[in-house]
């Protein structure tokens, strides 16, 4: 298990943004990931994605990697924000375009 969130932590601290999702921004595989992609991409900046059914074991062991038990999972400079609906609270307040913002600059 230690491997696999080694891996995990690479992609979150080698990305200023990045989202755990199911399927891709292109083609989510949920509704949750698809509107979470949604609001990433309306902030017009780019981000990384992590296709987690493409990855069993990232999809099994992502939610012990910072006790958070559901998908999506957005991350800004190596810290867990939260999922969908942290993501359309800030995204309704501009907050989450503010965080984008300064991450990503």
């Amino acid at each position: 298990m230690t491997d696999v969130l080694d891996r995990i932590d690479e992609h979150v601290k080698n990305n200023k943004v990045i989202i755990f999702m199911k399927g891709t921004p292109q083609l989510p595989q949920c509704g949750f990931s698809s509107r979470a992609a949604d609001m990433l991409k309306s902030c017009g900046k780019e981000f990384a994605y992590f296709n987690v059914i493409a990855d069993m074991e990232v999809f099994e062991n992502l939610p012990r990697y910072a006790d958070w038990p559901t998908f999506p999972q957005l991350y800004v400079n190596g810290e867990l924000i939260g999922g969908h609906d942290i993501m359309l609270e800030m995204h309704q307040s501009g907050d989450l375009q503010k965080l984008i913002d300064e991450a990503v600059g």
